[in-house]
């Protein structure tokens, strides 16, 4: 706009979208002379290719001359409308979800479950606890749909549990021997998985990542902690997943999830990435434990090569994870 000498803004464009990842397809470029009224003028356009443009990594200027056709055709001396220079080219490698677990990073998964009073006494068939001797609560039907590991047993010396049975277990086995009351605060177990979490960012490999599974029957009541402990945890190699249980109002969960806005803490600051995802089981009561655990997981792959992309860390070869890790069967 009013200048004959103008230096675009850098982008970024993947390479699959640019030439489908052929290195030899042709690419049509137009340069347009902007107007206000949106009736912009054709300056010209130029043809080149993947391959031509990243040979500006190697040291070499690129300019293409801007040719408008119907001038060509109607002048005589004419030479071109312009030329395009390429000022920077920076090709960066992005891995997948699957680069970084073939390459040895761990996912490490915690459950939190919501025993607060909201939820009603076990022993009565109307609390979200109680369990029928022929159907599985909401809360064991969200636990089953999410199979992995999970420290959930209570044991601060030896937290694990046996895969999904044993979380099952242990969330039957403590419901007889406690006593529920409020509030509802999950600032304190996002805070204590977020710890370590930043214990492994300082490890020379760093390549464990930490998944925490918070099972809630709704309003919170630390929600300015809350906000404060995600907006902390987003520098970290750590996601939050929530899903709400029964039928209360769940808004304070939407918006920590963030998709309808940028989730901040109480003193202003932006999450640094999006790291919570909210499923309110209500949305599959009647379908399969597989669609649950699809859209409980579903953004969970993104953050990951999110995180490990901004840090910088690349995915090790799998000989080079094999050759620093001993398997078990």
């Amino acid at each position: 706009m009013n200048n004959l000498s103008p230096v675009w803004k850098s982008f970024k464009v993947s390479l699959n979208t640019l030439c489908s990842g052929d290195h030899d397809r042709e690419l049509k470029c137009t340069v347009w002379d902007w107007d206000s009224n949106g009736k912009h003028d054709f300056i010209g356009e130029f043809q080149t290719t993947y391959k031509e443009v990243r040979a500006e990594q190697e040291g070499k200027q690129i300019q293409w001359e801007c040719i408008n056709p119907k001038y060509q055709m109607k002048k005589k001396n004419y030479r071109n409308s312009g030329t395009v220079i390429l000022n920077h080219c920076k090709i960066i490698k992005m891995y997948s979800f699957l680069d970084y677990i073939m390459g040895g990073c761990q996912i490490q998964f915690t459950v939190a479950i919501d025993f607060t009073a909201s939820n009603g006494d076990p022993r009565n068939s109307c609390s979200l606890h109680y369990i029928h001797p022929y159907q599985p609560n909401e809360y064991l039907k969200a636990l089953v749909a999410v199979s992995h590991d999970f420290a959930v047993n209570f044991d601060e010396d030896n937290p694990e549990c046996a895969g999904i049975q044993g979380v099952v277990e242990a969330y039957q086995n403590c419901l007889p021997k406690i006593q529920l009351y409020g509030p509802t605060n999950i600032a304190p177990i996002i805070q204590k998985v977020a710890s370590s979490a930043s214990e492994e960012m300082h490890t020379k490999e760093a390549m464990e990542y930490f998944i925490l599974l918070i099972l809630t029957d709704g309003v919170i009541t630390d929600m300015a902690d809350t906000r404060e402990a995600i907006v902390h945890a987003s520098h970290l190699p750590m996601s939050v997943i929530i899903v709400g249980v029964g039928n209360a109002d769940f808004t304070d969960m939407q918006i920590l999830d963030g998709d309808d806005g940028i989730l901040r803490s109480p003193k202003g600051e932006p999450v640094l990435r999006d790291i919570v995802q909210f499923v309110p089981f209500k949305d599959f009561k009647h379908a399969s434990p597989a669609a649950l655990a699809k859209s409980v997981l579903a953004e969970v792959p993104n953050q990951v090569v999110d995180y490990y992309n901004a840090k910088g860390i690349k995915p090790k070869c799998m000989s080079d994870y094999e050759t620093t890790r001993t398997f078990s069967p």
